[in-house]
């Protein structure tokens, strides 16, 4: 069997998966979606593997093909899905970038971590395992008390305090405001989600205060 057919084989087989079924979401450990959601992910992944099957017939190149998996990431509004329904959707893609064998990780970390976070430092908690962690930053849930740690798994002189990150408490669902300060490299998330960064360049603590006021104002309604 050539590569090609292999390539097509897989799409194939990836496009027949019902892959936001219950049972899916309980191999994860999660209570399932509503049953919208999961239909028009479902769709939008069968779409793009016809789109990639289209593409490996004509033999795209990597880029090409990498061009296809970009469009419809983007095409995802990564706002409306909680942090588990980011990761499953994300661990889709990354199931399609390796079928076409097309380095995909920088986007999908883009994607779910936001820009600006990934563009200064890798965040290790998706893609990678469990790291040595050199250092742990906690602070307390300004609602529940839990420790809210950021694990630190390394560092490199020269990085600065770049952002501050507007965190939601996995335990009691608060939104917090973190700093990790600088020359961090990796690290991994505790008991929280990242929700949005703000460049310290374009917001003081008093700013990045009010944005934290109004993220829990408007997402609480």
């Amino acid at each position: 069997m050539t590569d090609k057919q292999t390539t097509l084989d897989k799409l194939n087989t990836f496009r027949k998966l019902d892959k936001f079924s219950t049972s899916a979401w309980e191999k994860r450990g999660l209570n399932p979606s509503d049953s919208v959601m999961c239909n028009r992910l479902q769709n939008l992944f069968n779409d793009c593997a016809d789109n990639l099957i289209e593409a490996t017939n004509s033999d795209f190149k990597p880029k090409q093909l990498k061009s296809i998996l970009k469009s419809w990431l983007e095409s995802v509004n990564s706002s409306d899905y909680d942090t588990e329904e980011r990761e499953f959707i994300c661990d889709y893609f990354d199931q399609l970038s390796k079928i076409v064998s097309v380095d995909f990780k920088d986007n999908l970390n883009s994607w779910l971590y936001g820009k600006v976070l990934n563009t200064l430092f890798k965040v290790t908690s998706f893609f990678k395992g469990q790291d040595k962690i050199i250092e742990t930053l906690s602070q307390d849930c300004t609602q529940c008390g839990s420790k809210l740690e950021t694990f630190i798994t390394r560092k490199e002189e020269g990085i600065p305090d770049y952002s501050w990150t507007i965190i939601q408490c996995n335990n009691c669902n608060e939104f917090n405001l973190l700093s990790t300060g600088p020359n961090i490299k990796e690290l991994r998330f505790g008991n929280y989600k990242s929700i949005e960064q703000l460049p310290k360049t374009e917001y003081t603590e008093e700013q990045a205060n009010t944005r934290l006021e109004q993220i829990k104002f408007f997402r609480k309604k």
